[in-house]
């Protein structure tokens, strides 16, 4: 298991700089607080703050390459934007302008869908205006494989949004009741440890645990990362009227068979 994407590009910051916008830029001289990011035909507009934008350490990125390859049309040819950190909504693809814009962008998924309500919201009672567009998105964790040898070998990924290293990946074998701490990396036999200069802020880690397991059980994951954000234990405390974001502790059922042979 390895991360899917590597990704070749210019910083956004870099162009920006080119163009008279000076790098960790708030606001332009003129007011302007945000980037917009337009797709080819107009139908799909995302923004992302200027501060973001213009700050090297956001690494932002103007595609043009994938994994050492030029961009083919399903991945954004010829262009397309990668935000780290946040919602892939703001990756926008087949990137036609890039806007300097005074407010946040107006379009439909800014402002009317990709939003995250309470419990009392409903379809009856919403106020868009009320609630910000989604930008980092949560810690959160999957199990990815598990590999039957003398021992039970459980493997996943876990990252966090705005570039917030993992702290820890917890596993259970029994539903939740007991935990072990899983180990972490991103390079093959290097451990991962959060926030080390050899960590890559913006790609999953990797996490592995070994156990034995002798009946039909539940494993479940949560990861925890260094803000102190932990995944929640069931979809049941953060359902919201749009089901976004829905990043509650990963469950696997494990059935455990005899054979009669």
């Amino acid at each position: 298991m390895s991360s899917l994407y590597v990704w070749g590009g210019a910083k956004l910051a870099d162009v920006l700089e080119l163009v008279g916008i000076p790098n960790c830029s708030r606001v332009t001289p003129s007011g302007q607080k945000h980037v917009e990011f337009e797709e080819n035909g107009g139908l799909y507009t995302a923004s992302i703050p200027l501060i973001q934008a213009t700050n090297p350490e956001s690494d932002v990125l103007l595609a043009y390459e994938m994994n050492g390859e030029t961009l083919n049309r399903d991945h954004g040819f010829p262009l397309r934007v990668i935000v780290p950190g946040v919602i892939g909504a703001l990756s926008v693809k087949w990137l036609d302008s890039i806007n300097i814009i005074v407010e946040e962008c107006q379009g439909f998924f800014m402002q009317r869908d990709y939003k995250m309500f309470p419990p009392s919201v409903d379809w009856n009672n919403i106020s868009w205006p009320t609630r910000r567009p989604q930008m980092d998105f949560p810690v959160q964790s999957a199990i990815c494989s598990l590999e039957d040898a003398n021992l039970i070998t459980i493997k996943g990924y876990a990252t966090s949004g705005g570039g917030r290293g993992i702290e820890r990946v917890d596993v259970s074998i029994d539903g939740g009741k007991t935990w072990m701490e899983a180990s972490k990396s991103q390079k093959s036999g290097v451990p991962y440890i959060s926030d080390h200069e050899s960590s890559d802020k913006w790609a999953w880690v990797l996490f592995e645990a070994e156990a034995n397991i002798p009946q039909s059980t539940e494993i479940v994951a949560k990861a925890v990362d260094v803000a102190g954000n932990v995944q929640p234990e069931n979809v049941d405390v953060i359902r919201n009227l749009m089901g976004i974001l829905n990043t509650s502790w990963h469950r696997v059922q494990v059935r455990i068979g005899h054979s009669n042979l």
